[in-house]
């Protein structure tokens, strides 16, 4: 048979195989095609990824496929790079004691990333200092971990632990959580009211001046609208929302309005549109309010009360969890969506859990929740966040296994399906780069240099 009789039987061959296919199939399967070219070729990063001291051990870690969102197996499967693991402690109150055990837990979290990066699997993920870190463990075919702080609470009221946490990996941080901290007024305030007139406080603002000097990013999220204005108007270098999604479009006080939003394009910085689902999708007024009486009153509310007056700030620190089963996922293994219920239980004494979860069967029956946040969802918060301030002032983040997840995206092994949704919407390869890690490598960069001019000074 000569080569033109070959490529006749062929097409012959294809004919026949696409002779049942409508054009629209082809259609998307020209574009599944595109989108998984894309998401194998860009380095793809999430800013923000909680994690618990009691998963970094010789014996249960993230080498195994544990039921966490985010693990070395599910990073693999969708093809994430880098993950921040974040160092987070709770709000508790302001005095020397709490301050002291917020350290301690804080200490204990950055310590298990360094023995899981040095010790456990060294040879499977690296720690990150650097942008450049970052592109070489790239290169050398690793995954990536970078280190966030959330809740400068942790600090209390030595400004010398900021260089202490830079120094262990810490490249952004926060100056509050849920409730208002030493340093900043948080997003709770809203409802709760504010310590430093909607602002910062003068240790905060000392904070922000060597988080410059430094060289770490400030993460807006958390703090309130006002602290976050002051921040973005003290800081001599870009900032980011490390998660946080668009007010807009769900009016939350965890989101970003207009103002703020330009305000951070205006710092040149980068906001990480998070895939949690209360952030993306708004329940009725009257469910939110009917909830959060109900976690008032079984003591989870800001600005200290609840846990944090008990010294659990940190509701999954080591402590809670040091005797606990390793969490090796099974075909058992309880949905994302329904693990943030099951970690509140987990922090009721055991005579309060069955009144919890009555009284949360009766608010889903007079104020049944809306249908839960997906891919398309998030992606509506990237498209306004895109138009109002610029494709390179917007990224992507997922606030996995602490609290984030929505249908399509429930875990790092569903990665490819918000690239799959970015291509739908026209998105270009070199646009979903910069949205998945570019951008924030940019940002991250640019805070280096200033850095290291305001240390020449």
């Amino acid at each position: 048979m000569t080569l033109i009789d070959r490529k006749l039987a062929t097409a012959a061959l294809l004919l026949q195989f696409t002779a049942g296919i409508t054009p629209a199939q082809q259609t998307d399967a020209a574009l599944l095609a595109k989108a998984k070219g894309i998401h194998e070729r860009v380095l793809k990063l999430d800013t923000h990824n909680d994690i618990e001291p009691s998963n970094f051990t010789a014996d249960c870690n993230y080498t195994k496929r544990l039921t966490t969102q985010v693990n070395l197996p599910k990073m693999v499967e969708g093809g994430m790079n880098v993950t921040f693991m974040i160092v987070y402690v709770g709000q508790g109150l302001l005095e020397a004691d709490a301050y002291d055990d917020a350290y301690k837990q804080a200490v204990a979290k950055f310590d298990a990333v360094h023995r899981f990066t040095e010790k456990i699997a060294p040879d499977s993920i690296g720690l990150a200092l650097t942008p450049a870190d970052v592109r070489r463990l790239y290169k050398q075919g690793r995954r990536i971990t970078v280190i966030g702080v959330e809740n400068g609470y942790a600090i209390g009221t030595d400004i010398k632990r900021v260089k202490e946490f830079y120094d262990r990996g810490g490249r952004y941080m926060s100056l509050a959580h849920n409730g208002n901290s030493q340093l900043a007024d948080s997003n709770t305030g809203e409802a709760s009211g504010y310590s430093f007139n909607n602002g910062l406080s003068p240790l905060g603002r000392e904070v922000i001046a060597e988080m410059n000097r430094l060289g770490m990013m400030v993460d807006l999220s958390h703090p309130s609208k006002g602290a976050n204005m002051e921040a973005m108007r003290l800081s001599k270098a870009p900032v980011i929302a490390s998660h946080s999604s668009v007010r807009a479009l769900a009016d939350v006080s965890r989101n970003m309005d207009d103002e703020q939003l330009l305000a951070l394009k205006k710092t040149g910085g980068v906001i990480q549109i998070v895939g949690f689902a209360s952030y993306l999708k708004v329940e009725s007024k009257e469910r939110t309010a009917a909830l959060a009486k109900l976690r008032a009153d079984m003591g989870f509310g800001g600005g200290g009360g609840g846990a944090a007056r008990r010294g659990e700030g940190a509701a999954f620190g080591p402590a809670r969890n040091a005797n606990r089963a390793c969490p090796i996922e099974d075909a058992s293994a309880p949905a994302p969506a329904a693990r943030m219920g099951m970690r509140i239980l987990e922090m009721l004494p055991a005579d309060r859990r069955a009144e919890y979860q009555k009284r949360t069967a009766e608010i889903d029956a007079q104020f049944p929740p809306a249908p839960r946040a997906n891919v398309q969802d998030m992606v509506n918060h990237i498209d306004y966040a895109v138009k109002l301030i610029g494709v390179d002032h917007v990224g992507i983040s997922s606030d996995f296994d602490g609290g984030g997840g929505i249908d399509g995206w429930n875990s790092a092994a569903e990665a490819f399906n918000v690239t799959l949704e970015l291509v739908k919407r026209g998105y270009t390869e070199q646009q979903i780069e910069k949205m998945w890690s570019g951008n924030l490598l940019r940002v991250w960069g640019e805070v280096e240099k200033v850095a290291q001019k305001l240390q020449k000074k």
